[in-house]
């Protein structure tokens, strides 16, 4: 398939995806449960965290920490007391456990006494021409683990690139604030990023089909590949290559391609 077929292939892909019913069954259907801006940052974080393995797991755990929130877990993270907390010391999701929710919880309140958004924890990091959001990961990692507080266990909840990760899950997180095409499944509440700074999300479904295009050369998954995939998709739209994520991704679990 030669580059022209293969964009015209891609193309119609998206648009079959990236469309609302995509949203019911994938991890993105949490922040959608939300309307007010801080309440659909906070849900799509921890259901971007909590995004791997099993998607119904996933978006079942979220589901129920959402409800141990009161359904409101900005006002929940910002006003909460001490007894509040009791109630979350049996979450877990995988390896995610009780110390590493509370310490998300203590930097999520000591971000929000400062500023109103999230944005703020990735832009502050980066400048606005930068070509991606490589130090707005970076400076995240640092950021979110610069309280006197933080675990070393936790650390492997939040990818950088300065550990070569992927940050597939960051990446997709930032995919769901940043992106506005009026389809209904991303947000577009994020202005200070452009859509053309993202990088794709990569993980086994996404890394099959892409290499199956010969849109991955690279034999390892890692930031470098998360790199080049990017590159690769801006040949087909150099202001919004992330939107093929829908197509590989919807290729890879729909499809099995």
């Amino acid at each position: 398939m030669n580059e022209t077929d293969l964009k015209r292939f891609l193309d119609k892909k998206v648009e079959e995806y990236n469309q609302p019913f995509f949203i019911k069954s994938d991890p993105v259907c949490i922040p959608h449960l939300f309307t007010k801006k801080q309440d659909i940052e906070i849900a799509g974080f921890f259901a971007a965290v909590f995004a791997w393995g099993n998607r119904t797991t996933i978006i079942n755990k979220s589901t129920q920490l959402m409800q141990l929130m009161d359904r409101a877990p900005y006002d929940f993270i910002t006003g909460h007391s001490d007894t509040d907390l009791k109630r979350l010391l049996a979450f877990k999701h995988r390896t995610f456990n009780t110390t590493d929710l509370l310490y998300f919880i203590s930097f999520l309140k000591y971000h929000y006494r400062q500023y109103e958004s999230l944005e703020t924890a990735f832009t502050k990091w980066m400048h606005k021409n930068d070509e991606n959001i490589v130090y707005a990961l970076i400076g995240f990692h640092e950021y979110f683990f610069s309280l006197p507080d933080a675990v070393d266990r936790t650390k492997k909840h939040i990818a950088t690139p300065g550990r070569n990760s992927t940050c597939k899950r960051l990446n997709m997180f930032l995919r769901w604030m940043v992106r506005q095409d009026k389809k209904g499944v991303d947000f577009g509440i994020w202005k200070n990023i452009h859509p053309a700074q993202l990088i794709c999300p990569v993980d086994v479904h996404v890394a099959r089909v892409a290499r199956r295009f010969h849109l991955i050369e690279r034999k390892q998954t890692d930031w470098q590949t998360a790199l080049q995939l990017t590159e690769n998709l801006k040949c087909f739209d150099p202001d919004d290559p992330v939107k093929y994520d829908f197509a590989l991704f919807g290729i890879g679990v729909t499809e099995k391609f």
